[in-house]
């Protein structure tokens, strides 16, 4: 999340909740309309619909930014509203098919940069900026339990995005604090208890996107502040890393990779801080194609944060937000999305 984020890009400055940058949770906003014709190098245009007008710019906080979508039933996405004031709508219940919206969950404190559920209890999982926690949730929204507190090897996660493998341990994105120009974001598995955490890899430059290939062998990360794309090789049992290796260098201008997600093809959808639009990428690093918003739409949006495609099908649901408020839009993947396809 990142922009003046956290848009998975997008934690931006946010002193009036006490944050100072999310992560797009990016670092500064990038200026000027986001959307442009598909040009050489970015592969075909996929057009984007819009699904739902969730919310609109908060007045406390200057700013709304979508995140986490996932799939949580039949035509239901839930989505995190990262910079939502005290008592105002956190969790977010969207029904893809009229567009109505309902609020699922709230607090005082919380900064929510994602949601996911996990295949081992069917907990909906929210990594929680601000103290790094990362808490769990019945699927109403009730029954609140922390499931970690947030420190890891004596400092707290700052965390953003989350996979599950399918055993139910947790690998998350660790921006660790996010300051400019320093590298000090890791990678942290979490065992499905919640008693042990171990850093996979760290000395990255604000991680942002993680998430599995189909087979689980290895780790998709994105990297906001280097605007690339690596994968980590991971041993038979998943708790190490094997191997890391930049893949993609994401060429975007203003524009810095948010989070990313697979299909069950395993092309990469990287989301873009910056620019409400998708990079898409095949696993070999082609850049297949670019997901658009309407070009009227992207005059007041800022930022494409994640994406869900619908396991299964080929139905994909991102999040976009901006001036213009906070949007969930549609489009048609390139292939079939699996149980990891479903946010992040």
């Amino acid at each position: 999340m990142t922009t003046s984020r956290a848009s998975r890009g997008a934690l931006a400055g946010l002193a009036a909740i006490g944050l100072l940058t999310l992560a797009g949770c990016g670092t500064q906003p990038a200026a000027g309309p986001a959307s442009k014709p598909a040009v050489s190098g970015e592969g075909r245009t996929i057009r984007a619909t819009q699904v739902s007008h969730v919310t609109d710019v908060h007045a406390s906080t200057g700013m709304t930014l979508l995140e986490g979508p996932v799939l949580a039933g039949k035509d239901e996405l839930y989505v995190t509203d990262v910079t939502a004031p005290p008592g105002e709508p956190k969790l977010i219940s969207v029904d893809v098919g009229t567009g109505r919206h309902r609020s699922v969950y709230t607090d005082r404190t919380g900064a929510y940069t994602s949601a996911q559920i996990s295949p081992y209890d069917d907990r909906v999982y929210l990594t929680e900026y601000q103290t790094g926690a990362v808490v769990s949730l019945a699927r109403d929204g009730s029954d609140r339990r922390t499931f970690f507190p947030g420190e890891v090897d004596g400092s707290a996660m700052n965390p953003d995005d989350i996979a599950f493998d399918d055993d139910g341990n947790l690998y998350v994105s660790d921006l660790h604090g996010m300051k400019t120009g320093r590298a000090e974001g890791r990678i942290v598995r979490i065992d499905r208890d919640g008693r042990k955490a171990t850093v996979l890899a760290d000395g990255l430059a604000h991680p942002n996107g993680v998430m599995f290939d189909p087979e689980q062998h290895g780790l998709w990360i994105s990297e906001l502040a280097r605007n690339t794309i690596s994968y980590l090789l991971l041993d038979a049992d998943r708790t190490s890393v094997t191997s890391r290796h930049e893949a993609i260098h994401v060429d975007g201008g203003v524009a810095q990779t948010d989070s990313i997600a697979v299909d069950g093809d395993g092309n990469l959808y990287q989301a873009l801080h910056g620019r409400p639009a998708m990079a898409v990428f095949s696993k070999y690093g082609e850049r297949l194609g670019t997901v658009e918003v309407p070009a009227e739409a992207a005059k007041g949006l800022r930022s494409a944060t994640n994406v869900a495609i619908t396991p299964g099908g080929r139905t994909a649901y991102m999040t976009v937000s901006g001036p213009s408020g906070g949007y969930v839009y549609t489009f048609t993947a390139l292939a079939k999305g699996i149980r990891l396809s479903n946010g992040g």
